[in-house]
């Protein structure tokens, strides 16, 4: 496809959020073999749409529970570990997301539970998510020119020494490209007791990138009993989902301001950018 024709028209933050919701999942739920993401441009019927797939070699999802898996808060009935990690809301999000763009997802999956707990021969398990968007098309030239937009807080913003406290590793790896051109040290923690120990013992951290869902103690708690000890500290929490009053929550727990996932680096070092530090 030229490469005009293959640059599309949409919210990209919401794109972003949807894939990024859809391959987690898969991750999650794969523990041995492959995932593979795509898309095919649909043009059997006008208006022209992009379809999007994530498809894994994971154990699959029920018949009975592939509708109610987009539901708030509800996750299928999957006997493991990691199916009651989070809030059961990354594939919500995303049915809302595609629904507010135009389009629709489903989900075709095979589970091994329906077969006794062996699929038939020549049957692989796993599921498939799709999603389907409206094929706009836009200029080559305005969407490179707002992917590189230049972001001039980045140059009034001094040396830092910054603490991420994230148990995302792909999130903490993203954070740490966006800051470190004006990091002076960058400290990394998973949980939120580590987070509280590590800013015992280093008072002169400067700013606080803190997740609010984290094992053990989340960002909320663990921002209360910082400012126990230390008030001047400048904490930014952030989280997955955005959801209406997670900006006051934030403030409320004393945080000094709130950024929701998929973080834009444009965004975060304007926020930063509007600080003062110590």
């Amino acid at each position: 496809m030229p490469a005009k024709k293959a640059i599309i028209k949409t919210d990209r933050e919401k794109l972003y959020a949807i894939l990024t919701n859809l391959v987690k999942n898969a991750l999650k739920y794969t523990e041995k073999g492959s995932i593979e993401l795509g898309y095919h441009l649909k043009t059997d019927n006008e208006p022209y749409k992009l379809e999007f797939y994530i498809k894994d070699t994971g154990i699959g999802i029920s018949k009975d529970r592939q509708e109610a898996i987009f539901e708030r808060f509800i996750q299928a009935d999957i006997a493991d570990k990691q199916a009651h990690q989070g809030a059961g809301l990354g594939l919500s999000i995303s049915k809302a997301y595609v629904e507010m763009l135009g389009g629709k997802i489903w989900v075709e999956s095979n589970h091994d539970g329906e077969s006794g707990g062996k699929l038939p021969a020549g049957k692989a398990g796993g599921s498939t998510f799709y999603f389907t968007l409206p094929y706009t098309t836009e200029p080559t030239e305005i969407s490179i020119d707002r992917q590189h937009k230049p972001s001039v807080e980045n140059k009034t913003i001094r040396k830092l020494r910054i603490l991420i406290a994230e148990d995302d590793e792909a999130s903490e790896m993203l954070i740490d490209t966006y800051v470190k051109s004006f990091a002076k040290e960058i400290l990394k923690v998973r949980t939120g007791i580590e987070a509280i120990k590590i800013c015992q013992t280093n008072p002169d951290i400067d700013l606080i990138l803190m997740d609010i869902q984290m094992p053990e103690m989340g960002g909320y708690e663990a921002t209360k009993q910082i400012r126990e000890f230390n008030k001047e500290v400048i904490i930014i929490a952030q989280t997955a989902y955005g959801l209406a009053g997670d900006r006051e929550k934030a403030l409320n727990a004393g945080c000094n301001d709130y950024i929701s996932k998929p973080i834009k680096k444009e965004v975060l070092l304007h926020k930063i950018g509007k600080l003062k530090f110590k």
